[in-house]
Parts: C-alpha cells; structure tokens; sequence
C-alpha cells in the first residue's frame, strides 16, 4: 500500500453534486437560441469535459450545427445564473469538513476540477472549506483538459507532491490521474466520500476496493 503524500479532488460529483445545476444553468441559457441540452446527454457526455469541449460538442449536434463561439459567448451569463443558483450555499456532506480538517494535518490537499477556479472558490468559501485547500486547479489554468494528465500533473506540482491519491468520478477524471501516473480511487457520489476516504487514506485499505467490493482480478493469459 502505497504512503500518499497528497490528496487531490475533483470537484463537482466528488465534493459536491453540483452537476445537476451546471446542466440546468447551459440549457436555460441555450434554449432562447434553440439548442436542447438534457441531463441524459450531460450525464453522460459533459460530466469532467471542459465547458469548451462541451459548447462545440452541443454546436456540432445542434440542428443546424451552430457556431460554436456564439455559444460559448452564453458562458457569462451561465456562470451568473450559477452563481445565483447556488449563493444559498452549497449543500457539502456535513462530514466533509472535519474529514478535511483530518487530512490536512497529514496530507497536503487539492482540487482539480474543469470548472472555473471563480466558480468553485466562492463555494469552497461558502462552506468555509477553502482553507483546508493548498492549492485549487481550474479548467482556466492549464491545457489540454482532463481526460490528459496535466490538470493533475500541475496540481503535483504545485504541492511538490510525487505520489498523490486522485478521487475522480467521471471516466475523463479517472483517465486523467491514470495518466499522470498516479492511484485513483473512483466514488460514485459525494455521499460515499467521506467513508471511502477514511478506510483507504486513514485505513490503510487498498484504493481500488470500493465499498466492500474487490476489483476484479486479472484475467489469465493464453
């Protein structure tokens, strides 16, 4: 069992269940110009995916396909329904903070996320966990996004870190600390953070067993 020296987070689905607003905030904004964006299609495209890729994967599919960049122009706008969305504060596991507090004084602590750091700071704040965070990486700050490694190579980086635990929850996230060469430990929803996490940073278990279950084990070779 490897001795992580940093923890590093997604944002959305691993802190937070904010994906469900960010979807419901792009499609208000991109309904007047008539192009439909359902949860199905988010949930299953968008979660992870920079905003960019997003917009010119909804510009190519819109009928007809749209310019991108006049979509992507709705992004101020998206981000202050956001922000209104969720000023009553964002509803973060009651768990979480102390768990925070718990690492913190072991491990040094990070997001990475392929939203905006102005976007996830104020919630951060909001819930006054910011300080638990040594460093937060936004989708502004380097290129290219997840699923390629650099989002977490410079949250490594940043933290001097060479051997940090990635909690990921998208198939971009899960490849993008993959490819950095670093352990992921995959949850399905914030809720199941904070037990996860104590049994395989605090317990010692192996990251790859989640909830009970084992990962497969590896088929013989012919």
């Amino acid at each position: 069992m490897p001795a992580f020296d940093a923890i590093l987070f997604d944002f959305d689905g691993v802190l937070l269940d904010s994906e469900p607003v960010h979807c419901d905030c792009w499609a208000a904004v991109l309904e007047p110009l008539g192009v439909r964006l359902t949860w199905e299609f988010y949930r299953g495209h968008c979660i992870g995916v920079d905003d960019r890729e997003m917009v010119r994967m909804l510009a190519g599919r819109a009928d007809p396909p749209r310019d991108w960049n006049q979509l992507w122009a709705l992004y101020p706008a998206k981000k202050r329904l956001f922000q209104r969305r969720m000023a009553a504060g964002p509803a973060f596991h009651p768990a979480l903070d102390g768990l925070l507090a718990e690492l913190h004084a072991r491990h040094k602590l990070a997001v990475v996320s392929s939203s905006a750091v102005s976007e996830i700071s104020p919630l951060l704040e909001a819930g006054n966990l910011r300080h638990h965070f040594d460093t937060v990486v936004g989708g502004g700050d380097v290129t290219p996004h997840k699923p390629a490694p650099e989002p977490y190579l410079l949250a490594a980086s940043r933290l001097g870190a060479r051997a940090p635990l990635v909690v990921e929850d998208s198939e971009a996230g899960i490849a993008s600390g993959r490819a950095a060469g670093f352990e992921v430990l995959s949850v399905r929803s914030p809720a199941e953070v904070p037990e996860l996490l104590r049994r395989v940073v605090l317990g010692g278990a192996d990251p790859q067993v989640r909830a009970g279950r084992p990962r497969p084990a590896p088929r013989s070779r012919s």
